[in-house]
């Protein structure tokens, strides 16, 4: 009689949770894109050859700048190169026999095992943009970024469908000491989101806690044992590897962390105004700079990366979403794959102060020729406003919800039975329609891709709606994600662990703000 009453209550509260799910924001996460379609490939066999040869040259004749590392110029001389001052010379040969441990590929976990990401192979990971001072929004204008907009980002990237990955310095939080800002920032994306996340590189010791943080959160045996972490590691172009970018990576690597090597380069300013020029370099610097980090520790995850733009000749500004940024980026992918490595490059790349229509061309041409060159790992995809100065929120969104083109395109044509849809064919036939027929209700929930952001709504309407331009419709989804935010749930006793850890690392050292 209990067990009947209780299956009553059961049905009834059934309708019930139907009734809420429908109502319920949903925090849908896409799993990373598995492209089934051809990567681009500018280069002919001759080309790549040619800047292989020509980037071994730059290392063994040129030689790069390992600067201020004593301890990397004798780990390199005991590799075999020629140390001469701060100068190394690698051999021909010996920086592709020491990359030869880097694994192809690397699952990089997330605290949420669902939204693990495999980095390399056919895939593409995408995250946020990473590092701007400002901010920027409709309401406020442009302003020095603060740890309550840092957590706004963190906040949107959790609730973005087609982000993978929480990011790391989405923008710069002016308003907390230098030197204790990176821990601040770690916590919001280890407690306001469940997506995988970066480490600090502004100093080895952040690093250091970046790890540290990381062993309460996954455990010290896990993380020693898996990747929970990447972090980004410029190389200061041309050929120079200083030694906080270096000191960053040897904590990383040792502790089977994930670094991207990757070179900062602005055409005309810091490699050549030619495309196979820049491509030499570009190898040449990662090649040393994972050669170096196999030499820390051999098999520690790394991805080739080229952060790619030229220089407009008046003023001296970055330009993005040009040819010979493309050209550069569609080489850079295939060098990566010939090295079967992962590649990171590509982003939500413009100049425009706003996001306007500047802003949208460059970041279209950026986005897909991030996905038509291999992209594996593709930071800054949404966010990035005023060459890498400012996060925009509104700009954000946008983004995000065009990173679901991306993942349509990665898709690829279909050509099953059902894809070929001979019976709506033949069901429909000459002078009718196919919105009613069998497959197009059996399909057109999932049909097409569906935009959250841009309006495809009558002129009436749009009209009656108050004539919203994209900037505040983005608003409007900028308000609606921010409102609906769920926190996801973490053991108490965890978090209780991170907040102690960060206490006493805040009251172990001054406040400085340089």
């Amino acid at each position: 009689m209990a067990e009947a009453s209780a299956r009553r209550r059961g049905r009834g509260g059934g309708g019930a949770a139907r009734r809420a799910e429908r109502t319920a924001v949903r925090i849908d996460t896409a799993k990373y894109i598995e492209r089934n379609i051809p990567n681009f490939e500018v280069l002919n066999e001759e080309a790549l050859e040619i800047i292989e040869y020509n980037a071994e040259t730059i290392l063994e004749e040129v030689g790069v700048n390992f600067v201020d590392n004593p301890a990397a110029l004798e780990r390199w001389r005991n590799a075999g190169a020629d140390v001469d001052g701060e100068r190394v010379r690698i051999p021909r040969g010996l920086a592709r026999q020491l990359i030869k441990t880097a694994p192809s590929q690397f699952t990089q976990h997330a605290r949420n095992p669902e939204k693990s990401v495999v980095i390399g192979g056919r895939n593409m990971v995408l995250a946020p943009v990473y590092g701007p001072p400002f901010v920027r929004d409709a309401q406020g204008g442009r302003r020095y970024a603060t740890m309550d907009d840092f957590n706004k980002f963190v906040k949107l990237a959790y609730m973005s469908k087609w982000l993978h990955h929480s990011g790391g310095t989405v923008c710069e939080p002016t308003d907390i000491p230098v030197n204790k800002r990176h821990l601040d920032m770690l916590m919001a994306h280890m407690t306001l989101s469940d997506k995988p996340f970066m480490g600090s590189v502004t100093d080895p010791s952040r690093a250091k806690d970046s790890v540290e943080m990381c062993e309460i959160l996954f455990g010290k045996e896990f993380v020693q044992n898996n990747t929970v972490m990447t972090s980004l590691t410029n190389i200061n172009s041309p050929m120079t590897f200083d030694d906080v970018m270096m000191g960053s990576l040897e904590v990383y690597a040792k502790n089977n962390q994930a670094c991207i090597v990757s070179p900062f380069i602005v055409g005309g300013a810091m490699a050549p105004v030619s495309v196979a020029g820049t491509l030499t370099q570009v190898l040449a610097e990662v090649l040393a700079g994972i050669a170096y980090s196999q030499i820390i520790r051999p098999g520690a995850p790394v991805i080739f990366g080229a952060f790619v733009t030229s220089i407009d000749m008046n003023s001296g500004a970055p330009t993005f979403g040009t040819p010979e940024a493309a050209h550069i980026t569609y080489g850079a992918g295939q060098l990566a794959r010939r090295l079967n490595l992962p590649y990171r490059s590509a982003g939500s790349f413009c100049g425009s102060k706003l996001p306007d229509a500047q802003a949208a061309y460059e970041t279209a041409n950026s986005l897909n020729m991030g996905l038509m060159s291999g992209v594996n790992f593709m930071l800054h995809s949404c966010g990035w406003l005023e060459g890498g100065l400012v996060a925009d929120f509104e700009k954000f969104v946008m983004d995000a919800d065009q990173l679901g083109v991306l993942h349509g395109l990665a898709k690829g044509v279909a050509y099953d039975e059902n894809a070929q849809a001979m019976g709506a064919i033949r069901e429909v036939g000459p002078g009718g329609h196919y919105l009613g027929c069998e497959h197009t209700q059996a399909n057109f929930k999932e049909a097409f891709w569906k935009t959250e952001v841009l309006d495809y709504k009558p002129f009436e309407t749009w009209q009656d709606e108050g004539s919203r331009d994209t900037r505040q419709l983005a608003s409007a989804r900028v308000e609606y994600l921010l409102a609906n935010y769920q926190q996801p749930q973490m053991d108490p006793a965890t978090k209780e662990a991170l907040e102690a850890y960060i206490a006493d690392k805040k009251a172990s050292m001054p406040d400085a703000f340089t």
